[in-house]
């Protein structure tokens, strides 16, 4: 394990992370919770053998740096050692299902506005060795988001050996739900992707990552990647008139917006298709697809000029004419 567990609910904490690494799950993300968990007992509770209502009650208090869903992650996580303490016969307090938060609308950028940002992207220099190096990672990465839909983490932690650069696939392991899948590359971004292999395997050859940090050794963070996206962002001259700041997720709803509005403007069957695209995204189903796609302002002509529908269900008003 990552980490080293010292309150007296580590024997609990050690064998929970055990089963469901035993299950098939890697589980390290909650580890880091886990430990973040074990760090509040030995300061608040460290006489506390099990968990109780009042630890699971400070447990859950919102902080104030945190929104709804995090601190909801903390508590799940929460309720699933304290199951795992009854399933071993012992008593342990089980808080309540804290329920889903509101998902936020989040802004969509445009063709326009994505092509815009990554042509700041491309601009991006740097004197530093390191620097170069990055910096020729984002025209990739960010590429990746917007013309293939990937998960933040999806595209950062691609290993080389994850890559077919010869057929121009990409394989996902244990993304979100813990599913693997392909992903094809368009035409253009498997040429865009085998010249970066070049450039790569001479500028960090030893590095089993696609997109290595400044440590060769480690993949670039999600951290990094979310602050060259503002960086570049706020740069563009639309910036200042949006009404939210978009962050790199925001590219991959704006992948399926734009695969949505392209099918309807071909006249194809988006029902039929739809499957398809989430299985690309990786999704649970197309209802979690369809989530995605947000009423931005260009989708209205391209459903206004569709709908053969409304006419018939809204008749036309005519001006009331007195007899």
């Amino acid at each position: 394990m990552k980490y080293t567990f010292e309150s007296k609910l580590s024997p609990y904490i050690v064998g929970l992370i055990q089963q469901k690494r035993t299950d098939g799950f890697s589980y390290a993300n909650d580890e880091y919770h886990l430990k973040k968990l074990d760090e509040f007992c030995v300061a608040s509770f460290p006489d506390a053998a099990t968990i109780t209502r009042k630890l699971a009650s400070e447990w859950s208090t919102i902080r104030p740096t945190e929104g709804g869903s995090y601190r909801n992650r903390r508590v799940n996580l929460l309720r699933q050692l304290s199951l795992y303490i009854l399933s071993l016969g012992c008593d342990a307090y089980v808080p309540r299902n804290p329920g889903k938060v509101s998902k936020p609308v989040l802004y969509i950028p445009s063709r326009a506005e994505i092509s815009a940002f990554l042509a700041k992207v491309d601009s991006l220099e740097s004197l530093r060795y390191h620097g170069r190096r990055t910096f020729r990672a984002y025209k990739v990465i960010f590429r990746l988001y917007s013309c293939c839909g990937l998960r933040l983490s999806e595209a950062r932690l691609l290993k080389r050996e994850d890559v077919d650069f010869d057929k121009g696939v990409l394989t996902i392991y244990k993304s979100k739900g813990h599913k693997d899948r392909l992903v094809y590359l368009p035409t253009d971004g498997k040429q865009i992707l085998n010249d970066y292999r070049v450039f790569i395997e001479t500028a960090a050859p030893h590095s089993p990552w696609l997109f290595p940090g400044l440590n060769i050794e480690k993949p670039l963070t999600g951290a990094a990647i979310q602050h060259k996206f503002k960086e570049c962002w706020t740069g563009l001259p639309f910036a200042v008139n949006a009404d939210k700041i978009p962050t790199p997720h925001c590219l991959r709803h704006a992948f399926v917006v734009d695969r949505l509005n392209d099918w309807m403007r071909q006249g194809l069957d988006t029902q039929e298709l739809l499957p398809f695209l989430s299985k690309y995204l990786g999704h649970k189903g197309p209802s979690e697809t369809f989530y995605y796609y947000h009423l931005v302002d260009h989708a209205f002509s391209i459903i206004r000029e569709k709908d053969m529908m409304s006419h018939r269900v809204i008749p036309e008003v005519y001006e009331y004419e007195e007899v």
